[in-house]
């Protein structure tokens, strides 16, 4: 039957061209964002797990930056604690040798006291200078604080963060404090400090070579303090290169992830395009032939 009120050929190729417009729409958002899910719309479940994987990939980003930071402080203090070493020219190395130097019979001490001041004030200089964003643990005061955590990994299971952290307590890299608690500031049992000890007025006497024995060995277990010390932060620094490359792996791998959740496969939506182009134009053309087949009805009247 023919009806001048209702065409549903018309209404047929209408419905057809809607749903073609309506599934082109959705192919050009995706090829314009690169995304299948790009709103909640799309796919609920998807678009809340990207979001949360989202956010813990900013969490992720602000460990690395964090590490990166902490990476920095160790390494200034690491430094600072090998030059406080030394080697044969410098550092407790050489404040060691000219001490066993000044055991040597009718030597000039007073010439090595030279040396050994330059020294002790070469490794007080060094201290204080180890400093990186205000932070300061070979040369600390009464406001320095006793430990220091650096962030060093993120994760969450569930709704519950858990922020990982690596310990540093200051007073195992303190070389000078306040109080004269450090490694090279506190006096032994039988001599002064390393910062403060001096041999210009010692003689030959057996008195004072028992006391040069003993500045020796003050000196030698300084050594091995501060060795110890550079040995603790040298681990630290590691723990803390490894945390951060694995942290970059791991922001890769969550980028990844939610890229398998909302990426559009752009092959795929290519293809879609030409297919649903063709579509909508014989939609059109449908359309067209259903409105014009009223105009047949015309002719029944002349």
């Amino acid at each position: 039957m023919s009806s001048l009120l209702t065409n549903s050929t018309a209404m047929t190729a209408l419905q057809t061209l809607r749903s073609v417009s309506s599934q082109l729409s959705t192919t050009q958002t995706r090829i314009s964002t690169g995304q299948r899910v790009s709103t909640a719309s799309d796919n609920a479940a998807y678009w809340s797990i990207a979001t949360s994987m989202r956010a813990d990939n900013a969490a992720l980003s602000a460990v690395s930056d964090s590490l990166g930071l902490s990476a920095a402080t160790v390494d200034t203090e690491y430094t600072a604690l090998t030059t406080v070493i030394g080697d044969k020219d410098s550092g407790l190395t050489k404040l060691q040798s000219l001490l066993v130097e000044a055991k040597t019979a009718g030597i000039d001490r007073s010439k090595i006291q030279a040396d050994v001041t330059q020294i002790q004030q070469q490794m007080k200089a060094t201290a204080s200078a180890a400093t990186f964003n205000g932070i300061n643990w070979l040369s600390t005061t009464a406001t320095t604080p006793t430990t220091f955590s650096l962030v060093s990994s993120y994760s969450r299971v569930g709704g519950t963060p858990t922020i990982g952290s690596i310990t540093v307590t200051t007073a195992n890299y303190s070389l000078y404090t306040s109080t004269q608690t450090g490694i090279l500031d506190t006096a032994g049992s039988t001599a002064p400090s390393i910062n403060t000890m001096t041999i210009s007025a010692l003689t030959d006497s057996a008195a004072d070579q028992t006391l040069l024995d003993g500045y020796i060995a003050q000196v030698t277990a300084g050594i091995n303090s501060v060795a110890s010390a550079a040995a603790n932060l040298g681990a630290v620094k590691n723990r803390l290169s490894t945390n951060s490359d694995f942290v970059k792996s791991l922001m890769d791998s969550v980028d990844r992830g939610i890229g398998q959740l909302v990426d559009a496969d752009m092959n795929q939506e290519s293809t879609r395009l030409s297919a649903l182009q063709v579509q909508q134009q014989l939609g059109v053309q449908a359309l067209s032939i259903a409105n014009n087949s009223s105009q047949s009805i015309l002719s029944l009247f002349r």
